[in-house]
Order: C-alpha cells, then structure tokens, then sequence
C-alpha cells in the first residue's frame, strides 16, 4: 500500500498517483463491494467522490466502512484526505495553458545543465513514458490487444483537437494489419453517420485528455449505448468516457510546459500496434505480402503515365 504524500493543498499517492491510477492499479484485489465503489466513482469522476460520504455510500450502494476501507487501501488515512486529492485533481484537469506557469529554466553551464530546460523536459518526458507503462495492468492491455487484433471486430478511432493526431497515426497502422478500421473524421455533426451501424461487434478506440471534449464524450457515450466497446486512452486524472469504457489505459501528460505531452499517448500506441502485429503474424503476412504487390503495381502504372507523351 503506497504512502499518501501531502504536498501543499496538493495530496498524491506514492509517485505522484492519482486516485484513478491508484484505484486501477488495485482493481484485482479489491472485493466485490470496493469494485462498486470504483465503478461509482468512474462513472462521474472526480465529482462522485467529493460527494458527502452518506452520499457516495447511497449512490454506491455499499456501507460507510465500505468505503472506507476501499479509500485505506489506496493509501488514504481518512475520507476527507481522500477528497482533499480528488479536489486536487478536479483542478489540475482544469488548467489551460494560460493557467499553467513555468518559470524558465536557469542552467548552469559547470554543471552541464540546458540553460534552455530542454534536458529537464527530455527527463520529465522519459518519466512519464517509464511511469505510464509501468502502471498499466498487463491483463488490461492484453485484452484491449485481443480486441483489436479481432477481425470480426469493426476498429473506429477518434482523438480531440490535438489527441486525433495519434488516432490518425493508429489508424493509418492498424488499418494495414487488419480489415474493417475507421477514422472518425470531419466535422462533429456528421460523426453521426459512423454510430449508425455500430453495435457490439464495434470497438471505439478514443482519446480524450483535460480539458476533455464534450463532442468526443457524446460520441463515446453514444457508442456505448449502441452496444459498441468503448476503449478509452486519457491522462491520469480520467477523462468522463471512462463511466461507459470498457478498458482505460490511463497515461501521464504533464510536463514543464504551458501545453501536455503527447509522446506517453505515442508510445503506447506503438506498443500496442506491436502487440497486434506479433498476434496476427500467421493472418498478416499474406495481407503485407499482398499490399507490397498492389503498391508496386501502382508505382509501375504511375511510372508508365509519366512517360506517355
């Protein structure tokens, strides 16, 4: 059980956790009371918890020591420290960058430190990569790497304004290892035509991070209706699609900078494009070996146009 740390207002768990972290973290070994509990407080998070704790027990449909000792088992004395992080985190998932200060870095040229932070960012970047890997449950990544390796399964893809960058990088993968995979795109008013077949043969592989999008929220809640699996990629302070996700891979974003880092987001996504490829090596091999002849066909007709006169 990791030691609570009080930081300031700011209250994290062992290696700066938050609580979504710390409560994903131990899913397993929580009874079947502490899992309602979490489900509750995923499904309107961080708000279900800084609710009164005759409210959050109601709303839960547990008892008091119920909660309690689910707050104790990840390393919270009491309920009100519990709060205290959750409040914490309610702000942290606020900021934008005109909120977010960082003072210039101040190198030092004996010590060999970038007088420009870029060696601090580099670390802080490498940190949140080591830390997000590290912090995923590997049953949760083996399941969502079975469900897009499954070719019975139809693979939608959307991000936000900067996160459907590394949904279009997914797509632009994971649509040359298997068939039947979409790029959600356009303007929100026509994502509408996508959710119109969707149902639970329909896996939703979606990014949100703060400041969460409430067009990518309906998407996903809408999705999840229809029976689709939703699999959310977000930062540690849980976008709202993770009341109606099916999987949440929970990653670090902060960095010393006015804007978060996608490279953790990045990389996971490499991680699991490799996962699929290793998987459905025996399936994919005639599917590369097939789009290297259908590509060298069309470079030749497009060699041959260029020649005619």
């Amino acid at each position: 059980m990791p030691v609570v740390k009080l930081t300031g207002d700011h209250r994290e768990g062992a290696g700066g956790e938050s609580v979504a972290e710390l409560v994903h973290r131990r899913l397993e070994r929580l009874t079947r009371g502490e899992r309602k509990v979490a489900r509750t407080l995923f499904t309107r998070y961080p708000v279900a918890g800084l609710e009164p704790l005759s409210g959050f027990a109601q709303r839960a449909g547990v008892s008091h020591p119920t909660i309690l000792r689910f707050i104790a088992k990840l390393g919270y004395t009491g309920y009100a420290e519990f709060q205290a992080a959750l409040r914490s985190e309610l702000e942290a998932r606020l900021k934008s960058p005109l909120s977010k200060r960082h003072a210039p870095a101040t190198g030092d040229a004996e010590s060999g430190e970038s007088a420009d932070g870029l060696n601090e960012f580099a670390e802080k970047t490498c940190a949140n990569i080591r830390q997000s890997l590290a912090g995923l449950s590997r049953r949760e990544i083996e399941a969502v790497v079975a469900l897009l390796a499954d070719r019975a399964n139809s693979i939608h893809l959307l991000g936000g304004r900067f996160t459907d960058a590394i949904a279009l990088y997914t797509y632009m993968h994971l649509r040359v290892l298997r068939p039947r995979v979409l790029h959600v795109s356009g303007p929100p008013l026509s994502w509408s035509e996508y959710l119109l077949d969707m149902d639970r043969h329909a896996v939703v592989l979606v990014f949100d991070i703060r400041r969460y999008q409430d067009d990518v929220i309906a998407f996903a809640e809408e999705a999840a209706g229809r029976g689709a699996r939703v699999v959310l990629v977000t930062d540690q302070w849980l976008s709202p699609i993770a009341g109606v996700a099916e999987h949440v891979l929970a990653v670090r974003i902060e960095v010393p900078s006015a804007w978060d880092s996608s490279a953790a987001l990045l990389t996971l996504m490499e991680a699991l494009i490799a996962r699929v490829n290793d998987r459905t090596w025996p399936q994919l091999q005639g599917r590369i070996a097939d789009l290297e002849r259908l590509r060298t066909e069309f470079e030749d007709h497009s060699a041959a146009a260029k020649d005619r006169p």
